[in-house]
């Protein structure tokens, strides 16, 4: 879960990490308020999961009470990149007398994590490490032993940090780390980092990336989910506990494992071109595991999206067996049909792999209404897709 600006600095504030006072707004009179709260000089900031707020207008400097309500009423409703302003943060201002970037990560390819540090913040630090990788220093940060003092020195040396603001940048790294392995991220950065011209190092934007893999130990990290921006199915199939993306198609996509659903995808892609470009409605992994209720919930999410024309159920049977996954399906049309949510669009199945032939045998019998069993990957593709334009 990507946070914004005023979560991420909500955490750097819980864990130590010098930020400046400020309060996030839904209204532009509230933002008038927190600028009287502050007494000083403040920033209108929009708080949208998106670079580039500044050069769209969503940064703005208000020098009293009533410019920050100014300021607030234009940001707010903006669009930035797709995404509408729904809040701002207002912050105290602060004069800049140097940018610095630093920020910790994931490193899925070496399986470890790494520190990124520079003295030359406040850009595209994607852009800095393609022109200039030379100023961006990158330290592997090994798990167990973590970020000491020690480390915390080597990233800020490695960095080119000047001794007048070396060991603030040695405590704000420790705090970051801390951070980081406290709130289970898999990304926290801060950009810029800035130096006051009192020689105060303060972050001045943030940015955290949550690993909701590890949300069972986080219970207030629920509160960090934007709603108002979610899709209403994907919501939905969140409070149901499934693995489910809304995408801009017209075949429903349910599948057994997430390598399968996505080459589910792919293919589905593929055969829709032959049927004037039909594409895939939604990922949705149902897992190895899949019971008939789960199978039932997803079939309900997606017969919920009046942009699905049909449906492709594709399984591979390996620990879970097809004819438990056919039953699955027979029940699932059982229980849909006892919440009152009859099956009303075409359905594509295939089954391979263990105990297929059973399988499909128990769904032939069932003889389910609108549902196809299809024995290749392929075909069933291409009869999904099929389907699909036919409507």
């Amino acid at each position: 879960m990507d946070l914004m600006e005023y979560q991420a600095k909500e955490l750097f504030a819980k864990h130590g990490v010098p930020v400046l006072p400020g309060n996030v707004a839904e209204t532009a009179d509230r933002a008038r308020a927190i600028a009287e709260e502050i007494g000083t000089a403040v920033v209108v900031k929009a708080q949208v999961k998106t670079g580039g707020r500044g050069k769209a207008g969503g940064v703005k400097l208000a020098e009293n009470p009533a410019e920050a309500q100014e300021k607030a009423e234009a940001i707010l409703g903006m669009d930035i990149k797709g995404h509408t302003v729904h809040r701002v943060l207002v912050t105290e201002a602060s004069d800049i007398a140097q940018e610095y970037y630093v920020s910790f990560l994931l490193d899925r390819a070496n399986r470890t994590y790494l520190a990124m540090a520079s003295v030359e913040g406040g850009v595209e630090i994607e852009q800095l490490a393609v022109e200039r990788p030379e100023a961006l220093a990158k330290i592997p940060v090994d798990p167990l032993a973590g970020v000491d003092a020690v480390k915390a020195a080597e990233i800020a040396d490695a960095a080119g940090f000047t001794a007048d603001v070396r060991d603030q940048v040695i405590e704000v790294l420790q705090k970051l780390w801390t951070t980081f392995t406290a709130e289970d991220a898999t990304l926290v950065e801060v950009n810029p980092l800035v130096k006051t011209p009192d020689g105060k190092v303060l972050a001045l934007d943030g940015k955290v990336s949550l690993d909701e893999n590890a949300s069972f130990r986080h219970a207030d990290h629920a509160a960090f989910e934007d709603k108002a921006a979610a899709d209403p199915l994907e919501a939905r199939a969140k409070e149901k506990d499934l693995n489910y993306v809304k995408l801009d198609g017209e075949v429903g996509i349910i599948g057994n494992g997430a390598g399968l659903v996505m080459s589910t995808l792919d293919v589905v892609a593929y055969a829709g071109e032959e049927f004037g470009s039909v594409k895939p409605a939604n990922f949705l992994d149902i897992g190895g595991g899949a019971s008939a209720e789960v199978m039932a919930n997803g079939l309900e999410i997606i017969l919920s999206d009046e942009d699905v024309k049909s449906v492709f159920v594709n399984v591979f049977g390996g620990i879970t067996a097809c004819d438990a996954v056919a039953n699955g399906i027979v029940h699932a049309f059982e229980l849909l049909k006892e919440r009152g949510d009859d099956v009303t669009k075409p359905l594509v199945v295939r089954l391979d792999g263990n105990n297929a032939e059973v399988g499909r045998d128990i769904l032939d019998r069932a003889a389910l209404p609108l549902l196809e069993r299809v024995d290749t990957m392929d075909g069933a593709a291409r009869r999904a897709a099929e389907l699909a334009a036919a409507k």
